[in-house]
Formats: structure tokens, C-alpha cells, sequence
């Protein structure tokens, strides 16, 4: 969950002023708040969510104790790889996340059959990444998805209209799962050379080649 704070500073002379940062991770936000609070000049200080519900400091401390030893600050990269000729697909992810104080990477693909173009496949993987963060137990927080498939990023953005039958199911599967998790989902186009994990991963699963791992980041 990502908190906006507000909060009045009055100088030692008298002048005052309101800032507002951009919306934060709970924890971040947490730590910012009880550093402006030991200046003795910070007064009025509101906390609100993205659903601008507002909370005060003891429930926002309450929350980040509760959330410490889930899955946070997640970013995911996903693609799909697909050959016309058999209607082959592979598709891939990699899942990037904090728990515990420790960072972690989840890299996965998968092969499948019977998909009418490339843009199924992107959208499959993406898909079947949601699945993964039902599996992490990931929930009430926002997640980066990022992709190097304009068209899948822009249709979910709702930036792009979606016509195809085919891609406009996916993509109701793909909203339905994210508001079951309560997950707000921020989606980015990024060039095929910052996606080439989760495209290495698409092209081994269309050659038969099965990755499923974890791993803890130094």
C-alpha cells in the first residue's frame, strides 16, 4: 500500500508552509514521518492512502508491523513468445520483491498450445504472473507490471480500446484477479532490452526448456 503525507512546517521565525509528497510505500512512509516529527516544526500531518482514506500514525505502525513478513515493493516483468505456424507459445516472468528485509527474484515460464497470436501470449503471461502472486500471498498493495508489448500495456492502462474477442477475455481475467487480490496495478512499456530476462525465459519454454527458480539477492 503507497501513503501520500501532508504536513505544515513552521520555521523558528514564524514562516510556514505545506508539503505534500508523492505517494510512498507504508514503511517509507512511516520512517519519513517520525524523522519530520523529531524536527519539533512539523504540525498537521495527514496520511492517505490511494483510495484516499486517511489513517493515523498508530494505524499506519500497526499496518507495517503486520505487513513486515509479506512479499513488498513488487515489480514484475513478463513476455510472449509465439509461432504462427503451430500456434505454440511460450511465456515467461520474472518477479522481482522484498520479505523479511531480504530481496528476492522468482523467474518462470511456461509452454502452451492452441493460441491465435502474439499479443494472446503476452497477455497469457501476464496472466499466469498474477497467478504467481497469488501463490506469494501478495495482496492490498501496488504492483509494477512492465512489459515490452505497447499493446498489452496500453489496453490494460485503459489507454488503448481492446477489440479482439480473444484479448479483450484475457484482459477481464487479468482485472478480476487483481481487484480479488485488492492489488493497484501500474502498468509500463519498456524496450525489449530491459524486458530480455522475461523474453530469454518465453523463448526457452517455446524449446522445451522448464525454469522454475528462486533467488535471494545480494
Amino acid at each position: 500500500m503507497n501513503i501520500q503525507v501532508e504536513w505544515l512546517y513552521k520555521t523558528k521565525n514564524g514562516a510556514q508552509a505545506v508539503f505534500t509528497s508523492q505517494q510512498l510505500p507504508a514503511a517509507q512512509v512511516l520512517m519519513l514521518v517520525e524523522d519530520i516529527m523529531q524536527t519539533g516544526r512539523a504540525k498537521n500531518i495527514v496520511l492517505t492512502d490511494a483510495y484516499d482514506s486517511t489513517w493515523t500514525l498508530k494505524e499506519l505502525k500497526k499496518y507495517v508491523q503486520e505487513i513486515a513478513s509479506e512479499p513488498q515493493n513488487v515489480t514484475i516483468y513478463f513476455d510472449g513468445g509465439f509461432q504462427q505456424d503451430t500456434r505454440q507459445a511460450g511465456l515467461g516472468y520474472v518477479v522481482y520483491f522484498e520479505q523479511d528485509g531480504k530481496a528476492y527474484r522468482i523467474r518462470k515460464n511456461a509452454f502452451v498450445d492452441g493460441l491465435l497470436s502474439n499479443n494472446e501470449a503476452e497477455y497469457a503471461a501476464l496472466h499466469l504472473s498474477i497467478r504467481e502472486l497469488e501463490e506469494l500471498n501478495v495482496h492490498h498493495t501496488t504492483v509494477s507490471f512492465k512489459g515490452d508489448s505497447q499493446v498489452v500495456i496500453q489496453q490494460m492502462a485503459g489507454e488503448w480500446p481492446v477489440y479482439e474477442k480473444e484479448l479483450a477475455e484475457w484482459a477481464d481475467k487479468i482485472d478480476k484477479r487483481l481487484a480479488k487480490l485488492a492489488i493497484t496495478p501500474v502498468y509500463e512499456h519498456v524496450a525489449r532490452k530491459q524486458n530480455e530476462e522475461a523474453d530469454r525465459l518465453a523463448t526457452q519454454a517455446l524449446n522445451g526448456i522448464e525454469i522454475d527458480g528462486k533467488k535471494e539477492l545480494t
